[in-house]
């Protein structure tokens, strides 16, 4: 009888496990950057056609040797190292400057890119703009999800999500099993934990940063694609034309007729994720290709004024100093897109460590 039921527990939790989402919050407790393992996933393939960066000559390299750390100088390798980063890559016009990899990572180590990846579902609405699948940001999101409607979100706009000023209620917090953090990371269903959400307040009155909204966001992205998967849009729009070194992947709430986590959860190589900063760093424009329109990517990356706009984010992008503006992720992973240094820094990590990154891009930046 004991055996019976210590098999019957086995099998429960390794149901609970695959398709349960306290099962999964419970045994995985937090997110990781190993995650991409945990869940199913669409994958990306990459071209034979590749871009590849140019590298500096050694006598050439202008790579930052000593930085101040805990009131001393040590090497910047050390202090990366310390601060539990596994990837930094520096690239100037297009030419490697750094890059290095620690904790057992190499250029080979797909990385989990939590929240970057509302960056890259941002680039994919500009283009379903451009090709005539979305109309206009000013759209309602009942026009593509129609049965959001008689929950009271009939005056919520795609540029409400863009900005994440929707006024949908969605608690953050990522500590709570049976919250909406855990249940859109975790859960099963994310089209039916869409359906249930509601207002909180009424739209363009303030911002309020929300995975929810990204996600919603994809379901709207998804709906305009009339039967093209979001991941495949990724592949026909960024991945293939911008000639990525590597597959990669997007994970997905379910196995059968998933939905892809487009505020989270695009699985990539650093040198990657790179390529997603030279896109806009040239104004949606790749070796005189352009991908997403120019007027998408300056208005994507410039502070509004007014109600329901701040000014360090836009378009699910964080607007810096001087022009800059980044895609981030909750444990440290950053692509860094200085226009007018003609700069871009990928730092991917296991989290922060005690470092404050922007203000190191933009001390770095200051060199270059």
């Amino acid at each position: 009888m004991k055996k019976r039921t210590v098999l019957a527990t086995l099998l429960f939790l390794t149901i609970c496990l695959a398709s349960c989402k306290v099962g999964r919050f419970l045994y995985y407790n937090f997110a990781n950057i190993t995650d991409y393992k945990i869940f199913p996933s669409r994958e990306l393939t990459n071209d034979s056609v590749k871009f590849e960066y140019f590298r500096a000559e050694p006598d050439k390299v202008k790579a930052p040797k000593k930085i101040n750390y805990n009131n001393e100088a040590v090497t910047f390798d050390d202090f990366l190292e310390d601060n539990k980063t596994v990837a930094f890559i520096i690239i100037k016009n297009d030419t490697i400057q750094y890059e290095k990899y620690f904790d057992g990572y190499n250029e080979e180590s797909v990385v989990a890119s939590f929240s970057m990846a509302k960056s890259i579902t941002s680039i994919l609405i500009g283009c379903a703009i451009d090709d005539g699948f979305i109309q206009s940001v000013d759209e309602p999101i009942v026009n593509y999800i129609p049965e959001l409607m008689e929950n009271g979100l009939d005056k919520v706009t795609i540029k409400h999500l863009l900005q994440m000023s929707s006024g949908i209620k969605f608690n953050e917090s990522y500590a709570n099993p049976l919250g909406d953090a855990a249940t859109f990371y975790y859960g099963t269903n994310l089209r039916k934990a869409i359906k249930k959400m509601k207002p909180e307040y009424n739209p363009g009155l303030g911002f309020s940063y929300s995975s929810g909204d990204t996600q919603v966001l994809g379901l709207v992205l998804e709906r305009s694609l009339k039967g093209k998967t979001i991941t495949q849009y990724l592949h026909e729009k960024i991945w293939q034309p911008l000639g990525m070194e590597y597959s990669a992947s997007w994970s997905l709430d379910r196995k059968e007729n998933g939905l892809e986590k487009t505020f989270c959860c695009v699985n990539a190589r650093a040198r990657d994720f790179a390529k997603i900063g030279r896109l806009y760093l040239n104004k949606g424009n790749w070796n005189g290709t352009q991908i997403v329109s120019q007027k998408w990517v300056e208005e994507s990356t410039k502070a509004s004024i007014g109600a329901g706009n701040v000014s360090y984010y836009k378009y699910q992008w964080w607007l810096g100093d001087n022009g800059s503006f980044m895609a981030k992720g909750i444990l440290g992973q950053y692509i860094y897109i200085n226009p007018a240094k003609n700069l871009t820094i990928v730092r991917l990590g296991k989290n922060y460590g005690k470092a404050s990154w922007e203000s190191i891009f933009n001390s770095l930046a200051e060199n270059y």
